[in-house]
């Protein structure tokens, strides 16, 4: 599971009728390859995998992998509330020729960090792909602990963590660490030249939706150690990523898709679209 360089969350797109737009999502995953990304990660947050159903989860999942197998690595998100269903969802994936999983921890439970490890071994001994555990405290109301992290990185299945609760601090003792065979992923779409300054070399980001051939120059430029590169293409792209992390970052995600060339529909309820005026705002950011 090659891990190096930029994986995108993808968006899902949605038709005039809210319903997943398939030949859509397979043009989008094909562009994304096309440009040089990593990897695409399916059924991420950024995906609004929580409104699918079982019908179509299924088809987001064929659509990217029948685009991207063999050619891109291949990430699918299995993250429920229920650790018997993500043991479900990594069969499925592991099926579907999936080269690895994300998970995070289950939202609104509040497990202890005990529950955490139980969660995350449960799932990863059920299953032989890698994965990558997913630390969002914002969206799921608990943090995976350095101690936590730790222990879980001695699972000979768990092989990295999206760390995306924008704490560079806690991400900075955990790349210190040394953690064999592990790695810390960018999942703060502010903070990757922190990243790959001290040593990170991977990027799970929302925003390369809006900006893949940016966000692939990035890391070319920190690969490079071209620092000063690295520092203007990130702050050409920080109004509207700040945008993006001050609120509405789906919404954004999608109607900034390839940077705004790209219709990706709406965004499903729970999620409430933006009016036209907030839409053209975040364009103007693009420019």
């Amino acid at each position: 599971m090659n891990l190096n360089g930029i994986l995108i969350p993808m968006v899902t797109p949605f038709d005039a009728n809210n319903n997943i737009d398939a030949p859509r999502l397979d043009e989008l995953a094909r562009a994304y390859i096309e440009k040089g990304v990593t990897g695409l990660v399916a059924c991420g947050t950024t995906g609004e995998y929580y409104t699918f159903s079982e019908e179509e989860r299924a088809t987001v999942l064929q659509t990217i992998a029948e685009a991207g197998k063999g050619k891109v690595t291949l990430i699918a998100g299995i993250s429920d509330l229920s650790a018997d269903v993500a043991v479900r969802r990594a069969h499925e994936a592991q099926r579907l020729g999936y080269d690895g999983l994300m998970l995070s921890v289950p939202p609104y439970s509040l497990p202890s960090q005990e529950g955490i490890i139980a969660y995350f071994e449960h799932v990863a001994s059920a299953t032989d792909l890698p994965l990558i555990m997913y630390n969002f405290p914002a969206r799921v109301g608990v943090e995976i602990e350095f101690d936590t992290v730790a222990h879980l990185a001695r699972h000979p299945n768990i092989k990295a963590i999206k760390e995306s609760s924008g704490n560079f601090s806690q991400a900075l003792r955990m790349i210190q660490a040394g953690f064999d065979d592990f790695q810390v992923i960018c999942g703060c779409d502010d903070q990757p030249v922190d990243y790959f300054f001290w040593g990170a070399s991977s990027w799970i980001a929302g925003a390369a939706n809006v900006f893949p051939d940016e966000q692939i120059a990035l890391f070319k430029a920190a690969t490079d150690k071209d620092w000063e590169k690295a520092r203007q293409i990130m702050s050409d792209m920080y109004p509207a990523i700040h945008s993006m992390e001050a609120g509405n970052y789906n919404q954004k995600a999608k109607i900034g898709c390839l940077r705004g060339s790209f219709d990706a529909g709406h965004v499903r309820l729970p999620l409430a679209n933006l009016s036209d005026l907030e839409k053209q705002q975040f364009l103007a950011l693009l420019k």
